[in-house]
């Protein structure tokens, strides 16, 4: 359990958040980390804040003009040195024990990519009580169905899998990169809330249907080549699998 893991945060405007990110990577009991923030030429004073960090293990690397989060991930993951690859948005936070966690259950049962369960909160911490879990095992079939992971509550095994380098896409790029991982190994589910994920104004998650369709779209025409019809179909299937999830695995809890 002293393998180094590489933490992928690209980060844009959120300062607001970014400490308490920075934070809950901190009080990690899994200690042997390298946190890699990629900022996309932020406009507020992120580096004001990343810089009061004194550790090592925090590097902050800054890209020459806004390039969007599927090049700032890719920087990152070149400069990762960590067998153990995880993602964590700059916004987001993790319970303590979740690379401890996550690396035991991965090791135990030879795994080389997983994820686990996590829980909604909003922009002042709060939680609104929602969980959302996934599928037990992830197959590649599985993963063009839907993106079943959350990026914060990912982790793989950059030994077996290798340094994922995705297309230039401004839109589903974590999706773009699980795509590609799950070619190389299934994907399977810790079931337990280790992570916090942000629901903010104006993210993605909150956009319109007609949107989404676009963005799902061009994700598998121009990240994963396939050709139109192909594309379409799995669009299509992205939004019935998109309605199932919410059945089946986002559940409101008290």
């Amino acid at each position: 359990m002293n393998e180094l893991v590489s933490i992928i945060m690209p980060s844009y405007n959120t300062a607001k958040f970014i400490s308490k990110t920075i934070e809950s990577v901190l009080e990690q009991t899994y200690k042997n980390w390298e946190l890699l923030i990629v900022d996309d030429c932020s406009t507020d004073n992120t580096d004001e804040i990343v810089s009061k960090y004194d550790d090592d293990r925090i590097i902050y690397l800054k890209n020459k003009k806004n390039s969007g989060a599927a090049v700032s991930r890719n920087k990152a993951l070149k400069n990762a040195k960590g067998k153990w690859i995880a993602f964590l948005d700059s916004d987001d936070l993790w319970y303590p024990t979740k690379l401890e966690e996550q690396i035991k259950y991965m090791k135990k049962n030879k795994y080389s990519f997983s994820y686990t369960s996590y829980e909604e909160i909003d922009e002042n911490d709060v939680t609104n009580g929602v969980k959302v879990t996934g599928p037990k095992k992830i197959t590649k079939m599985g993963m063009y169905r839907y993106c079943w992971p959350g990026c914060l509550t990912v982790m793989y095994d950059a030994e077996k899998i290798g340094k994922i380098q995705i297309a230039d896409i401004k839109k589903n790029n974590d999706y773009a990169m699980w795509l590609k991982v799950i070619k190389k190994a299934n994907c399977y589910h810790y079931d337990k809330v280790l992570a916090q994920y942000r629901k903010r104004s104006g993210s993605i998650s909150n956009h319109g249907y007609l949107k989404l369709v676009k963005w799902h779209y061009k994700l598998f025409k121009e990240a994963d080549n396939k050709n139109s019809i192909v594309s379409l179909f799995l669009t299509l299937q992205n939004l019935i699998y998109g309605c199932w999830k919410k059945v089946r695995y986002v559940k409101k809890v008290s």
